[in-house]
């Protein structure tokens, strides 16, 4: 399938093509996501340290570095970045290829992998495009296998700012649209969770606490509206997905 010519403009300066820098200059750099990938890493990774694991989008490695750093030797990543791929060169984060992701797993063996992640990917493509790389991960992963996903949340009353704040981006989705999606294409449990803020010390606990009064006070709103008390809805602008075969 042929990538429309923009994709190749914008992925080719995908670092610096922007108002701040993607990538950070040193691996101290990563420093402030930390708390929040450990965590994501701690809830959702496989709990085996020998797992296979593929990062598909890893971008400039980070999910990766945390991963090792936690115990996981068996992870690698690929990015249809060049400028991502070098900058994950610079920081000395081994195991980042250049690649286009649905040829990337195609290349790979029928139930190969552990788990796969798509952080901030899947939106990136269109529908039909989507459905191949949906059948492609579910071919790789092994029975029991997970697909961990992170993306753009359309039940999230600021979701443009996320969706719109990439040219590349074409889609977004809610609990119900990952579930047709997945659970149609071979995998057998979805669970969808909220991408709030990770308490790590004063600010960030400040920030998860007005959080939470926030989401109390959209969920009156929607339960106002439609009746419905709302303990399920995901209201962060993007949300975390974990699919198993």
């Amino acid at each position: 399938m042929q990538a429309p010519g923009y994709r190749s403009r914008i992925y080719g300066h995908y670092v610096h093509g922007r108002t701040q820098p993607l990538a950070p200059d040193s691996i101290a750099g990563l420093k402030p996501r930390r708390a929040y990938l450990r965590k994501l890493i701690r809830d959702h990774f496989p709990p085996d340290r020998d797992s296979v694991i593929i990062d598909l989008g890893c971008g400039h490695g980070a999910i990766i570095h945390f991963a090792r750093e936690a115990g996981y030797r068996h992870i690698v990543g690929t990015d249809t970045s060049p400028e991502q791929v070098a900058a994950a060169q610079r920081l000395g984060i081994a195991g980042v290829r250049e690649g286009d992701l649905t040829e990337t797993l195609k290349s790979l063996p029928d139930g190969s992998q552990d788990a796969v992640i798509a952080f901030d990917v899947i939106e990136h493509f269109t529908k039909d495009e989507l459905l191949v790389l949906v059948d492609e991960v579910c071919r790789v992963l092994k029975p029991g296998g997970r697909w961990i996903l992170h993306s753009v949340n359309g039940e999230s009353p600021f979701f443009g700012r996320v969706l719109y704040g990439d040219f590349t981006h074409e889609l977004a989705f809610t609990q119900a649209s990952l579930g047709q999606l997945l659970l149609t294409s071979g995998f057998s449990r979805l669970a969808c969770y909220e991408d709030e803020p990770v308490p790590h010390g004063l600010k960030s606990a400040v920030r998860w606490v007005l959080w939470k009064m926030i989401r109390a006070g959209l969920r009156l709103y929607i339960a106002a509206e439609s009746g419905e008390p709302g303990r399920n809805l995901i209201l962060s602008q993007n949300l975390i997905a974990v699919a198993i075969k």
